[in-house]
């Protein structure tokens, strides 16, 4: 298979979506959650309401079938009714509640969860979303996302075996999509790799990159599966990606290493032969000149973060 940029992206900052929830609510209600500290996203399975988001200007109004994602670490409201003085949603959501009721009757019903990311690799996609991604259930792009809706709807009242993991496919792909239909319907995003990845005149090169990041790429092999000059595709990818496309490859590269250095116990010769360097010493400069740290002083930092990472956990 053609190595896909996007999805090893989503690999490579471990992207898994979590469905935790929902609230059922009715007459004058309001909810304020506070600054996530990861990607969230509801649905909206019956009703409508306000959302309104700290620090922007404006409340948006969420319909019956809509999607949304919020990326922005601000405090968000939820509500009915944006008047009525809103309840804590760490209150509501207590221990073990995972299906909350706030006022009076069923008007309204959503369902969400969030979107787990390793924290080392994380700003991969939270510096590059925008605060708020919105999917009316009436845009042509929703017609995927509202099929994932039912299903994960039916997967949660029905009560059959293997809905767990079932939901949790689903609650992936949901996020999977509205990543695509934010691509589709952007415009021109910013300057970057998310703009670089899917950059229709760029995406043969960058596919050659992420599938051989070993391989010592020259700018005339990525400019001619680009089908353009050396120069011009030099110019072209510095203008969407911010950086020169053998700048691009060492950053991949480097992110790779991290990786592996995080996740494995492999020998830094290695990882440095596997990605295309000669010698331990050049991969090592390239890594701190990169990254600001030495291999081996990231490796050692990486593992007495996720030793007492895990010791906080099972303190909880």
């Amino acid at each position: 298979m053609v190595a896909d940029p996007l999805s090893g992206v989503l690999k490579l900052a471990d992207a898994q979506s979590v469905l935790t929830g929902g609230f059922t609510a009715g007459g004058s209600w309001a909810i304020r959650f506070p600054p996530p500290d990861k990607l969230k996203f509801f649905a909206m399975v019956k009703g409508s309401c306000w959302l309104r988001i700290d620090g922007e200007k404006a409340p948006v109004r969420v319909e019956t079938g809509d999607v949304f994602l919020l990326s922005a670490r601000r405090s968000f409201v939820l509500a009915g009714d944006l008047a009525v003085p809103p309840v804590d949603a760490t209150g509501l959501f207590k221990g073990s509640i995972k299906t909350a009721r706030v006022g009076k009757g069923d008007d309204c019903i959503q369902i969400g969860g969030h979107v787990r990311l390793n924290p080392a690799s994380s700003e991969l996609l939270t510096d590059v979303l925008p605060p708020l991604i919105h999917v009316r259930a009436a845009s042509p792009q929703a017609t995927v996302l509202q099929w994932l809706l039912d299903q994960l709807i039916r997967e949660q009242s029905a009560e059959l075996p293997g809905a767990s993991i079932a939901s949790a496919q689903l609650a992936q792909l949901m996020f999977v999509q509205i990543l695509r239909v934010h691509l589709q319907t952007a415009g021109s995003l910013p300057v970057g790799w998310l703009r670089a990845v899917t950059d229709p005149r760029l995406a043969p090169a960058i596919r050659l990159m992420h599938a051989e990041p070993g391989r010592t790429w020259q700018l005339e092999e990525l400019a001619k599966a680009a089908a353009m000059s050396r120069s011009t595709f030099a110019h072209y990818f510095k203008t969407v990606a911010g950086i020169a496309p053998l700048t691009y490859l060492t950053e991949w590269r480097m992110r790779l290493a991290e990786r592996e250095l995080r996740e494995e116990s492999t020998p830094v010769s290695t990882i440095a032969q596997s990605l295309g360097y000669t010698s331990e010493s050049a991969f090592s400069n390239a890594f701190k000149r990169v990254t600001g740290n030495a291999p081996h002083h990231y490796r050692s930092a990486a593992r007495a973060s996720g030793q007492s990472s895990s010791r906080s956990s099972s303190a909880g």
